[in-house]
């Protein structure tokens, strides 16, 4: 139980999943709605934007342009398993990133870009939580991406907490084929979270 439980940690909660779809999709179909996934959101990237910039105005300025440009490209956002907010983690890195090339373009000391966590004490609980939010996000996205074999095994074993046995009957698999694949998904998701960890160091 305790693997089982450390997956759920890590963003695989069905229930949670379909109301971020059902709130995504509602802002689709109509704009007004977006004022809830703003009021979602805003908390967790504002601590991602402000985490990498060592200014507040440009903290408060990248945030809203986020929000912004995610508006904009809402109607073409398609589901694929991984969270909104993955999404919204990559046009923040985006625009950061854009920033920094410019300021470093202009020669301007105002914008500096950090890529790691900061701060200590009190706010080291909120980094520690927006880090790991981030994990999930990717770890997400790093399931959604897996064969499709692969990830239904993953699903069924973690998010809906079935056995080998029942995986096997559902899927028409022998038991041995169930845990070969999962070994399989499991070794390519830790292996991927190992890479993109070590990159962002």
């Amino acid at each position: 139980m305790a693997r089982s439980e450390s997956v759920k940690k890590l963003g695989l909660d069905r229930s949670l999943e379909t109301d971020e779809r059902r709130l995504i999709e509602a802002a689709q179909s109509d704009r007004a709605r977006f004022v809830d996934v703003y009021e979602k959101y805003f908390e967790l990237v504002y601590g991602y934007v402000a985490r990498r910039t060592r200014d507040r105005a440009a903290a408060e300025d990248l945030t809203s342009e986020v929000f912004r440009k995610a508006l904009a490209n809402l109607p073409r956002w398609k589901w694929t398993g991984a969270p909104f907010a993955a999404w919204l983690f990559r046009i923040a890195s985006n625009l950061i990133a854009d920033r920094a090339k410019r300021a470093a373009r202009e020669g301007s000391t105002e914008f500096v870009a950090i890529p790691g966590p900061t701060g200590s004490g009190s706010s080291g609980y909120q980094h520690a939580e927006l880090e790991d939010a981030e994990r999930r996000a990717r770890l997400s996205g790093l399931v959604a991406a897996l064969a499709e074999d692969q990830r239904r095994v993953v699903l069924l074993r973690f998010n809906e907490e079935k056995s080998i046995k029942e995986i096997a009957g559902e899927l028409g698999r022998t038991e041995g084929a169930v845990k070969q694949l999962q070994f399989r998904a499991l070794h390519s998701l830790r292996k991927q979270l190992t890479d993109s960890e070590e990159i962002r160091r």
